[in-house]
């Protein structure tokens, strides 16, 4: 997410230009209830923290997702549905506010690049000072989440805010923000144990260490939509350090996410579904890999097969997590 999970689809032969409707981001999905219904005048703040771009949150909720579960399965009990629900407010508040805070420190190279020059920031329809001030009410209700956890939990949490704060600066001085992105995005991976057993052990750290690979797999896909813009900036990412072996690259970021997926399975003493659910995750990034564009490909005008590659990471997460709960529930049932 090299601009934030936000890669707009070009339209074959045209070029690119930002969006005449400013309410209208490229890449935005405009099913959302909320954005439908809200008054035209949130919509510049909805923008900001992408309510009209879901596929942060899910992005960011799944490794807490599957994290928890993996706990419930350690313990033998049913799915914890208070947690459950309390990681998913929280990574829709702190996505929102990650986004809020990548395009205040972002606004000067937004403007620049076509893609992004129509969102907020960059546009003017929101002033810096109202876009601080929106990010601290996202921080607060994100806080308030974390409150509702175990002491060891709180304390794990406010420790991934050193990566959330270096992250928009990375793309700036190496090839690899990706791994910067990966190492917060995934946090959840450690939270849902930790907030259903107050400790660490093997199987989330491994759980961990599978999302972020991921996380930076999928990011390359993202990045493969602006690697002009980005070389024409000066901004570093997996998909430019890659080059034409993007595809091995995301093949080898993969495989190395689903052992250390594998790995934290077996060292929560699980198997059955949940290894089922392993196999479909698998299935499903082979998948994407085999569908992954060739880089001449993904420098034309229309990106829009990378952006459904990307998106649908989702999908892979949630059939990991569906075999991690039922695992949990075969257990506790049985």
């Amino acid at each position: 997410m090299t601009k934030t999970a936000s890669a707009a689809p070009r339209s074959g032969g045209t070029a690119r230009e930002a969006p005449a409707d400013p309410l209208r981001l490229p890449d935005a999905d405009q099913r959302s209830l909320l954005f439908r219904l809200a008054p035209k005048s949130w919509a510049p703040f909805l923008q900001l923290a992408r309510i009209d771009r879901p596929i942060g949150w899910w992005l960011l909720v799944l490794p807490c997702w599957q994290s928890s579960a993996l706990a419930s399965v350690h313990q033998g009990v049913l799915p914890h549905g208070r947690d459950l629900l309390l990681f998913l407010i929280g990574s829709i508040a702190m996505r929102g506010a990650g986004s809020t805070y990548n395009d205040i420190v972002d606004r000067g190279i937004d403007a620049k690049v076509e893609r992004t020059r129509g969102r907020p920031l960059p546009s003017g329809r929101v002033g810096a000072p109202a876009a601080v001030v929106f990010l601290a009410v996202q921080c607060l209700i994100g806080l308030a989440v974390l409150l509702s956890f175990n002491r060891f939990a709180i304390l794990l949490g406010f420790s991934s805010l050193g990566f959330v704060g270096i992250y928009p600066f990375m793309k700036r001085i190496t090839s690899w923000p990706q791994a910067v992105l990966g190492a917060a995005f995934a946090w959840g991976g450690l939270m849902g144990w930790a907030a259903a057993l107050g400790s660490l052990e093997a199987a989330p750290v491994l759980l961990y260490a599978g999302a972020i690979f991921w996380t930076i797999g999928y990011d390359t896909i993202y990045a493969m939509m602006d690697v002009k813009d980005d070389a024409i900036v000066g901004i570093g990412s997996t998909a430019r350090f890659f080059g034409r072996r993007v595809r091995v690259g995301v093949a080898c970021l993969y495989a190395v996410s689903i052992a250390c997926v594998a790995a934290a399975i077996f060292a929560a003493g699980a198997g059955g579904l949940a290894l089922a659910g392993l196999a479909g995750f698998a299935a499903h990034l082979a998948w994407q890999v085999a569908h992954l564009p060739a880089p001449a490909e993904s420098l034309d005008e229309d990106a829009t097969p990378a952006l459904r590659l990307f998106r649908s990471n989702r999908d892979a997460g949630l059939i990991l997590c569906a075999g991690l709960c039922g695992e949990a529930v075969r257990l506790a049932l049985g």
